[in-house]
């Protein structure tokens, strides 16, 4: 039987590696790949300009390389409830084939779908290729459960055995017998939407550094594969935060919307490892890429991962409600320069260093604000492009020392820990630029200025700058007695896989109001 296919694109934005949609050209006379855009969708409500801006620039690049293929891609705005069915019966279609998502709303969606697909004899293929491994199999061969320490994924994926080779995109040789229908009205009927119509204003965006698109994320990773000696040495907790370009690979967005495949990147780095001497995991960039599936394991095997209450391993915390302190900072003003100008480089490029948004998240948690780590996650989510569900939600029960990580003594300095890698705050001085002319010896603290240098500097603290929302030397003892506390609340086993304990010395920690170094990301 000759099938007339849907190929549904979500996360996967890309032909390389994408196994769903080499099924769904096995005996295939037709195929329509498929992307839905639902504005309104729980997934979509939350995402700031940069993150759509990402978007669109990944689906215009996949039509581009669909067009190469003689196919074209439809974008469909709805709900994919409604959606579907309408479609199943307009094209005739006979099977659906997608790549599998982990995270709870797709779930939910895919079952939905599923049943929708049924009642039209739709046959269902779908293939995991987002994550290493398939997740669902650590969690079996843990007994069930999401393992809660990184060494016990390791052992876990290392008794699996390496991940699954990446296959290569479909070719014309590949699609000769298998037609795209497409009418002279495509582009009304099925073109990718423009920021206007999705309610955005072009006019707040700032230069795009990070384009979305597979041939980007392509490209961007034989450039950094090319420095060979360069990936060999890397250890990502000896790259800077607040360096004026990025330090590491800035890969993550690409593999958040799928446009680069995590299997394709582990196969890569191999090569080059390939015969020579290279740092290892849980720092180097394999070890990036195992972190990922850790928090992907965790998101998929414990229920309301992304919430504290009902949360089974999050310790629960009587976080403070305070509007003031939230919104001060998630619009940079908080009067710490190295926190606002980390949180203004993330709004205005949608992307920060791991140490950045470690720094900031210890400020809003444990650190100094004692805001909930679920208020933080939410802003995240709006500003990253790299805005992952699960990584977001993982590390920021890591950073406020809600699960993973306990030692909630160790505090990240808003003040010291900027100036371990950039003494005389040229950071600061790039994305708040109204303190440029501040000497090095007060940038990281201003308010320590003499009136005299705040004039010369042209920034009055209090007028032109804010002043230090709290008294950090000061909040930061305090919320470590309240955290101390929480801590006193919990069941006595509770912190049995703790990395606290069990992980001694697997990240390097500074003093207790200096640094710390919790999970690493891809970034």
């Amino acid at each position: 039987m000759a099938h007339t296919c849907i190929h549904w694109f979500r996360k996967g934005l890309r032909l390389h590696d994408n196994p769903a949609l080499v099924a769904a050209l096995r005996d295939c006379k037709e195929i329509y790949p498929v992307f839905v855009l639902d504005p309104y969708s729980p997934n979509n409500v939350n995402i700031g300009i940069n993150r759509w801006k990402f978007l669109i620039g990944a689906l215009k690049d996949l039509d581009c390389s669909l067009r190469k293929l003689n196919s074209r891609l439809f974008v469909v705005r709805g709900k994919t409830d409604e959606v579907f069915p309408k479609l199943f019966q307009k094209w005739k279609v006979t099977r659906l084939t997608y790549e599998y998502d982990t995270e709870p709303f797709s779930l939910r969606r895919d079952k939905e779908v599923g049943r929708l697909a049924e009642e039209h004899g739709v046959e269902i293929i779908y293939k995991v290729s987002h994550t290493l491994y398939n997740i669902d199999r650590i969690i079996e061969e843990n007994n069930g459960k999401a393992p809660l320490t990184y060494n016990r994924l390791q052992t876990l994926v290392s008794s699996i055995g390496p991940p699954k080779r990446p296959i290569p995109a479909p070719t014309c040789d590949d699609m000769k017998d298998v037609k795209t229908p497409c009418s002279e009205k495509h582009e009304e009927n099925y073109g990718i939407s423009t920021l206007e119509k999705l309610y955005q204003d072009p006019e707040s965006l700032t230069e795009e550094l990070f384009p979305g698109g597979e041939q980007k994320a392509l490209r961007r990773l034989d450039q950094h594969m090319a420095r060979k000696e360069w990936v060999c040495g890397f250890e990502k907790p000896q790259t800077s935060p607040n360096s004026l370009s990025p330090s590491t690979t800035v890969l993550s967005p690409y593999m958040t919307f799928g446009c680069l495949s995590a299997r394709t990147f582990w196969w890569s780095l191999t090569d080059v490892y390939q015969g020579k001497k290279h740092s290892q995991p849980p720092v180097s960039l394999h070890g990036q890429l195992l972190w990922r599936e850790f928090f992907y394991t965790a998101g998929l095997g414990i229920p309301n991962f992304d919430k504290m209450e009902g949360n089974p391993v999050c310790t629960q915390v009587d976080w403070d409600s305070n509007f003031e302190y939230l919104a001060a900072w998630a619009e940079a003003r908080t009067g710490f320069p190295f926190i606002d100008a980390i949180m203004t480089q993330l709004r205005q490029e949608g992307w920060i260093h791991h140490l950045a948004r470690h720094a900031v998240a210890c400020f809003l948690t444990r650190g100094d604000l004692w805001i909930s780590w679920e208020e933080g996650q939410k802003v995240f989510e709006e500003l990253l492009l790299d805005g992952d569900w699960s990584l977001n939600a993982g590390n920021w029960q890591w950073l406020s020392a809600s699960t993973f990580f306990h030692q909630f003594f160790r505090v990240y300095s808003p003040i010291a820990f900027g100036k371990k890698t950039d003494k005389n705050g040229d950071y600061i001085k790039k994305y708040l630029p109204h303190l440029k002319k501040y000497p090095a010896q007060y940038i990281y603290e201003p308010w320590k200025a003499p009136r005299s240098v705040q004039e010369a500097a042209g920034c009055i603290v209090g007028k032109d700058y804010p002043r230090p929302i709290v008294e950090h030397e000061v909040i930061s003892k305090k919320n470590i007695q309240r955290m101390k506390a929480a801590y006193a609340k919990r069941s006595p086993h509770s912190s049995e896989e703790s990395p606290g304990k069990k992980e001694k010395g697997l990240f390097p920690l500074g003093t207790a109001i200096g640094s710390a170094s919790p999970p690493l990301t891809i970034g």
